[in-house]
């Protein structure tokens, strides 16, 4: 069963603007199995999985290139950097958009080649699991707090309750276990262990697996806290700059996003330091050990888990229509929180997240410490539980999480 990504015209589009496009994101996300679904007729594909394949790509690029030939799909392209300077030459001397459709799963230093060698004849695309909308076959539009664009949204989306929110959350965002029944525990289990020795391993400078796995796991822990550098390094027993190499490292693989602190000059008292989010969620959750979707709810770090699983959807439909997410957050030494905020059009839109179904009024009580940045302050919203879209006042209103 194939489940239509909301990249497939973003991709189709940038195919029309660029010889080359990169579908870079984490393993297993459904990279692969989009590219060769909108594939037309003849596009030849080739993985550098394969040993053979690779050394022949690493040793003899130019034969590679006469043995699959254009237009073609190019998967791992990051096991063999030296092939880019001969797809520059062939682009450069072709000048067809379209011929190379390469996928990378990580985001580690020969991935950076792509850009740098390919400078203006590619577009980078980055893609991450199946988000919600996705799966119920919703919009396919960027989230936005403007209430018009809600009730638009209220026509596609289908209404979940807190059981189906957390059976999503605890299950994750990988195609794989929506294509067949599969054992949760067992999946994730295979998936972690072929992050760590395949890329990990191959692609970065960690030496100790087994730390950098404890250190996966707090990161678990931790999720839609403040990053502390010190204290994960202690619960691991590595250095301060060690844990932030790492942390970097879980970033560029796209597991985990950081959200920074909204800045500006009027504000004072920020704190500086980012929050950390899992993006996948199925994950999270077995690194933390939770079993079952039922105990998650009502466990510790239920609402961490909804947080994370708010924060990731609304990443996601960024990404899933070609858009940076212009999202950060606000948090100051009074301890005064705003879990989002997304900036456009030097406008700002804030955003609570509560695990509740009838969130309060004080629930955007902070909204107005925007204010003191002089810039306009778009309607908000507070992401919860909630059955309907229901107004909290005149600008704001309580968003049911499945309509993100």
């Amino acid at each position: 069963m194939y489940i239509e990504r909301n990249l497939e015209s973003v991709v189709l589009k940038a195919s029309n603007n660029f010889p080359v496009i990169l579908i870079t994101g984490p393993r297993q996300v459904g990279k692969t199995t989009m590219l060769e679904r909108i594939a037309e007729d003849g596009r030849n594909y080739v993985t550098l999985d394969q040993p053979m394949v690779r050394e022949l790509a690493i040793n003899d690029p130019e034969l590679f290139l006469q043995r699959y030939q254009p237009p073609v799909i190019i998967d791992e392209i990051q096991y063999a950097p030296e092939l880019l300077p001969y797809i520059k030459i062939y682009v450069d001397q072709h000048k067809t958009k379209g011929d190379f459709w390469l996928i990378g799963s990580q985001m580690f230093h020969p991935m950076k080649n792509v850009s740098e060698s390919l400078a203006g004849r590619v577009g980078i695309i980055n893609m991450l699991g199946l988000s919600n909308s996705e799966l119920m076959g919703g919009t396919k539009t960027s989230f936005t707090t403007d209430k018009t664009a809600l009730f638009k949204r209220l026509n596609t989306a289908k209404p979940q309750n807190l059981k189906e929110v957390y059976e999503r959350i605890y299950k994750g965002s990988m195609p794989a276990l929506y294509d067949a029944e599969q054992n949760i525990e067992q999946y994730y289990s295979s998936y972690v262990n072929t992050y760590l020795q395949r890329d990990v391993k191959n692609l970065t400078q960690v030496g100790d697996e087994m730390a950098f796995l404890r250190f996966l796991s707090t990161c678990a822990a931790r999720t839609s806290q403040m990053v502390n550098y010190a204290d994960m390094a202690k619960d691991v027993g590595i250095s301060p700059p060690t844990a932030k190499q790492w942390l970097s490292i879980l970033v560029s693989s796209g597991i985990i996003t950081l959200v920074e602190p909204y800045f500006n000059n009027a504000l004072k008292r920020i704190i500086k330091s980012p929050n950390m989010y899992f993006l996948d969620t199925g994950l999270c959750a077995y690194l933390t050990r939770w079993t079952s979707a039922q105990s998650l709810e009502v466990g510790a770090m239920s609402g961490a888990f909804f947080e994370t699983y708010v924060v990731g959807e609304i990443v996601k439909s960024y990404y899933h229509a070609g858009k940076r997410p212009p999202i950060f957050y606000y948090r100051d030494t009074d301890n005064k929180e705003i879990d989002l905020i997304i900036e456009q059009n030097n406008i700002l839109y804030p955003i609570e997240i509560k695990k509740s179904s009838h969130p309060k009024k004080d629930a955007i009580k902070h909204f107005k410490l925007l204010e003191k940045t002089g810039k306009q302050i778009g309607p908000g919203n507070v992401i919860c539980l909630s059955s309907d879209l229901i107004p909290i006042d005149q600008n704001n209103y309580c968003v049911p999480v499945w309509l993100i």
